[in-house]
């Protein structure tokens, strides 16, 4: 390992420029995160004040969620990388379910009782996710170099239609040309300021991409901030705002299945970051990262929000713009908490056009991909099956992808467990391993050790 490279990571930038790469984070994971609390708001029928609530409890949990994993607290939890954690979008279908059921049993005050029944199922999911954490991590010698490279692929892959969406403004069946051209326009002027731009211009070129789009937006009137002013000054997290949780068997079992789909994926991205940070990564701190999902999950379920884990577009963004420092990602958390408690501010990064997000997702989802590609280069393929492994994975991971509703006939667990490439590419890449590489290898090394004494 570099140790120049891993001494980056707790290196501590000058204010200027932390707070400006913090602020790119910030910019470039709050359209994902806040995706969430609108779906689920909605699902359960809530008033739009309720769903603004919800929006900022998510910001919020994501500062302190952030600020764990990249500061640390106390040697157990805190993998002190620079991660930004966020509401986790696999949830999103199985807690929708939730609401929907709930809400059409008639139940009085349905909406709150979808919220309760909902946080139930997360309590129970981060419990279970931060006593897994420790034997989870045991398995991290199922994870060489063929499976990291073919997971950080498909990772990237798997999120560029997410971008596409954006683009086209969740429109696939009539996009405006507008919003296409607008989401060029981001792409191109991103790539302007990061050919022209140097030092901490260029390193930010998201950024000001994401900002100049969004004024260009504006200006053609495809920004909507009449929210900013109906939103109030300050915003503070009740605990238990909607009442006590509620324990359901049917919720948590459902929760419990996703639950295992985010910690392969966020397993996939804490070896991506570490490999690229110069961390050392070993079980005791992929365990660390882990326990910090399963915390902020538990203090989700207290403080109104949903599962929480590492978001792959701000891996993407380490990568592109080499600033390893994980101050700047607790500079971000910083900025996510302080966005928590101001619903003004908060309203204000929502607004930005899906679009202009779009434009810059082509680029922070690609470069994820690239990652992996560079990654799959140092792969030995000679006298062995990895490029199998490399080829099937990536292909099975295709299939959600391509076919959302592949999965529609079969029993109701395949399809929460496999409705995500990244968790179809990652398992199938991990089984083919141990069937190549694993299976037989001790009996191959004994074979050779008899051959050698004789």
């Amino acid at each position: 390992m570099n140790k120049d490279k891993a001494l980056e990571v707790d290196q501590m930038l000058p204010m200027g420029k932390l707070i400006a790469f913090a602020l790119q984070h910030v910019f470039a994971m709050c359209a994902g995160a806040v995706a969430v609390p609108l779906i689920i708001g909605n699902a359960a029928g809530l008033t739009q004040e309720e769903i603004i609530f919800l929006v900022n409890c998510d910001l919020m949990l994501a500062g302190i969620a952030t600020l764990i994993q990249s500061v640390g607290f106390t040697k157990f939890v805190g993998a002190r990388i620079p991660m930004i954690e966020g509401t986790s979008f696999a949830t999103v279908s199985a807690m929708a379910a939730i609401a929907g059921a709930v809400v059409k049993s008639g139940v009085p005050n349905a909406p709150h009782v979808a919220m309760q029944t909902i946080f139930g199922s997360v309590l129970v999911a981060g419990v279970f996710t931060f006593i897994m954490a420790p034997f989870w991590s045991k398995l991290l010698r199922f994870f060489p170099k063929v499976v990291t490279g073919t997971v950080v692929t498909v990772i990237g892959i798997s999120l560029l239609p997410v971008a596409i969406k954006w683009t086209v403004n969740y429109n696939f069946a009539s996009p405006e040309p507008r919003h296409i051209y607008m989401a060029m326009t981001t792409l191109g002027l991103i790539l302007l300021f990061n050919k022209t731009l140097k030092g901490l211009w260029g390193n930010i070129s998201i950024l000001l991409g994401l900002v100049v789009g969004t004024v260009i937006a504006t200006m053609n009137g495809m920004a909507d901030f009449s929210k900013v002013s109906e939103a109030s000054l300050i915003n503070v997290a009740t605990p238990f705002k909607f009442g006590m949780p509620i324990f359901d068997i049917t919720a948590i079992i459902s929760i419990l299945l996703v639950t295992l789909v985010i910690m392969t994926e966020a397993t996939g991205n804490i070896i991506a970051i570490h490999e690229f940070s110069g961390r050392k990564l070993d079980d005791k701190n992929l365990a660390r990262g882990l326990r910090t999902d399963g915390l902020a999950t538990m203090l989700a379920s207290i403080f109104n929000t949903f599962p929480h884990t590492a978001f792959a577009q701000n891996v993407g963004l380490v990568t592109l713009t080499g600033v390893k420092s994980r101050f700047v990602t607790a500079g971000a958390g910083v900025i996510l908490l302080i966005l928590g408690f101001l619903p003004k501010a908060a309203a204000t990064v929502v607004a930005i056009p899906a679009p202009v997000l779009g434009g810059a997702g082509f680029i922070m989802f690609g470069i994820v991909a690239a990652s992996g590609i560079r990654h799959l280069g140092h792969v030995n393929y000679n006298g062995n099956k990895n490029m199998i492994i490399v080829c099937v994975s990536i292909g099975a991971a295709m299939v959600p992808v391509v076919a959302p509703n592949f999965y529609h006939n079969f029993p109701h667990w395949v399809g929460v467990l496999f409705h995500s490439g990244i968790t179809t590419g990652s398992v199938v890449a991990i089984f083919l391993n141990i069937f190549f590489n694993e299976i037989g290898k001790k009996k191959e090394v004994a074979t050779e050790a008899e051959t050698k004494t004789a």
